[in-house]
């Protein structure tokens, strides 16, 4: 009934040709570079009256935010092998795969290359504060590899914490995206196996919205900046 209401605005904001007035975004704030600023010139050029606001938050903010009519957009993650299950009356476009990295200091690469992550068991590891899929996603590889890290560090913004794994001190993994520019000292490699999908999600209905539906198209458009793989098509949650 809700996606039907939605669905109903959306066809009276259609009389309006052109998409206009504000749009929250909300965008999780490893997206801020890749996603959220190209964005924004992208919606300036294509729709000079439309007001894109970004709201920097995490996917556990942005989806009751989204929920709560508080954001119509939300550029968020979700790591697949954690099995989370969506948020409800949501739909989600997938916009591109971001794999997982192991960041690592340089004096600790040979043993990693010879034995995997189970070298660094003994590690000091450095990951997001709880509640956080991410630092859920770093207990889940570290367990399949035999052991429980030891989190000594927790920092909310994973990039500097690459500056902790700099120092020759801690071990982390992070979102690929995260990972273009490691200071000295620090290793980055890429892991096997799945990581994590940048999605953007709507509130089920509301992709037929002109403001929404021009987001999207924008946001679809601009996935071949990125030199991730684009993921799958339109999915409903």
């Amino acid at each position: 009934m809700l996606a039907a209401l939605e669905r109903a605005e959306g066809a009276v904001r259609a009389l309006d040709a052109e998409p206009s007035g504000e749009l929250a975004i909300g965008c999780a704030p490893s997206a801020l570079a890749t996603v959220a600023a190209p964005l924004l010139a992208e919606l300036a050029v294509r729709h000079p009256r439309l007001r894109p606001r970004i709201v920097q938050a995490d996917p556990e903010e942005a989806l009751p935010r989204l929920r709560q009519r508080r954001l119509d957009l939300a550029v968020t993650y979700a790591y697949p092998l954690l099995g989370v299950p969506p948020a409800a009356g949501t739909t989600a476009v997938p916009l591109f795969d971001d794999p997982l990295c192991l960041a690592l200091p340089r004096d600790l690469l040979p043993a990693y290359e010879r034995d995997g992550l189970a070298a660094l068991r003994e590690s000091a590891w450095v990951s997001a504060p709880e509640p956080s899929s991410c630092r859920e996603m770093l207990l889940h590889a570290c367990r399949n590899a035999g052991f429980t890290p030891r989190i000594a560090h927790e920092c909310a913004d994973l990039r500097s914490g690459l500056w902790l794994v700099a120092t020759g001190q801690a071990v982390s993994i992070l979102p690929k995206l995260l990972c273009d520019a490691p200071p000295p000292g620090a290793a980055v490699r890429e892991l096997p196996g799945p990581g994590r999908t940048l999605d953007v999600v709507v509130r089920a209905g509301t992709e037929t919205q002109p403001a929404v539906a021009a987001t999207l198209a924008a946001l679809t458009s601009l996935t071949s900046l990125t030199s991730l793989t684009p993921s799958a098509p339109l999915t409903a949650r």
